[in-house]
């Protein structure tokens, strides 16, 4: 795997665990997609998506919900890959407003052309619906 130049070992990491992981499922589409979420102590939490027609749950909530079950400290970056080698992948829409409104401050690895970068999921999401904002006053 070639390395990314703006992303640092640890960061690198983070893709080649959720690689891994999607390339050890059965290739069926019932799980398509792995995500990777590390907290601030370095512990990383895995997750897959669950296909259903009902519109099941997407990689990256899961793994946020395992994270969650294993008492995680703050998480900092999230990674989806897509299986049969698509590589990282951004995360929809509904995934990106869970990220915004239950983790402000985590950065998420997103695929920029040939390259994957690093950025914030305000940057994925400068205009917001902010519901924490609305339900506080």
């Amino acid at each position: 795997m070639d390395r990314e130049p703006d992303l640092s070992a640890a960061d690198q990491q983070l893709i080649e665990r959720a690689r891994t992981l999607i390339a050890s499922l059965p290739d069926n589409e019932n799980h398509t997609v792995a995500a990777v979420v590390r907290d601030s102590t370095g512990r990383l939490f895995e997750g897959v998506n669950l296909y259903h027609f009902t519109g099941g749950p997407c990689a990256e909530p899961v793994a946020l919900a395992v994270a969650a079950a294993g008492r995680a400290a703050p998480l900092d970056l999230i990674v989806a890959v897509g299986n049969r080698g698509r590589g990282v992948l951004a995360p929809c829409g509904r995934c990106r407003q869970i990220l915004f409104d239950d983790y402000p401050g985590i950065d998420v690895l997103v695929p920029d052309g040939q390259q994957v970068r690093r950025v914030g999921i305000r940057e994925l999401l400068p205009y917001a619906y902010n519901w924490h904002a609305e339900n506080s006053g």
